[in-house]
């Protein structure tokens, strides 16, 4: 695998492209190229990314990638019809992106406040969307801008783009079982 720099504009293009967690530069590049995933490596296996620090003199051409480990999930009830459970008023007075999105995981979170431990689950390349602590976001990632959902004790990065929010809920309703046509009635109030 082959490293290059891109500038900031460049980036933020790419990664608004994104359409599910966990896909790589490389497999956003391709399919927006229109060019096969069966040609790499990162289409066939799940891979994070090497940790950053501090510059070495080490070759980029012998890095290793490391597998993604995720623990595996707990069979979660689904809950029937999130949508209708969703105060249309209130999710209206919520001021922007950001705050829809923290008030449909904070409808979820008082729904099934016992099994929400799932959402630690949604995770990214490398980097962590939810968290039991600020701490720990910050610590993924200096410019996460962690949110805690309502007084759930848990937390969210809250620096994504709209469309990257609404495949980290996308994938948070999954793991609540909800049916597919409801997740993109929800995720489009975002």
């Amino acid at each position: 695998m082959k490293y290059i720099e891109i500038d900031e504009e460049l980036y933020r293009y790419i990664a608004g492209k994104t359409e599910r967690i966990g896909e790589s530069a490389s497999e956003i590049l391709r399919r927006l190229l229109g060019l096969s995933l069966d040609n790499t490596k990162v289409a066939t296996q799940s891979l994070a990314p090497k940790a950053i620090s501090q510059p070495s003199n080490e070759s980029t051409d012998t890095l290793t990638p490391v597998p993604k480990v995720i623990k595996p999930l707990k069979p979660v009830p689904s809950i029937e019809h999130f949508a209708k459970h969703i105060d249309k008023r209130v999710l209206a007075e919520q001021k922007g992106a950001v705050g829809r999105f923290l008030f449909l995981l904070e409808t979820l979170y008082e729904l099934s406040h016992e099994q929400f431990e799932q959402v630690l689950q949604v995770q990214g390349r490398g980097r962590l969307y939810f968290a039991t602590s600020k701490e720990a976001l910050l610590k993924s990632s200096k410019t996460a801008n962690p949110k805690e959902i309502g007084q759930s004790g848990y937390w969210v990065t809250s620096n994504n783009n709209t469309a990257k929010k609404r495949t980290i809920l996308t994938e948070v309703l999954e793991q609540f079982n909800i049916d597919d046509a409801e997740i993109e009635q929800v995720i489009d109030t975002i």
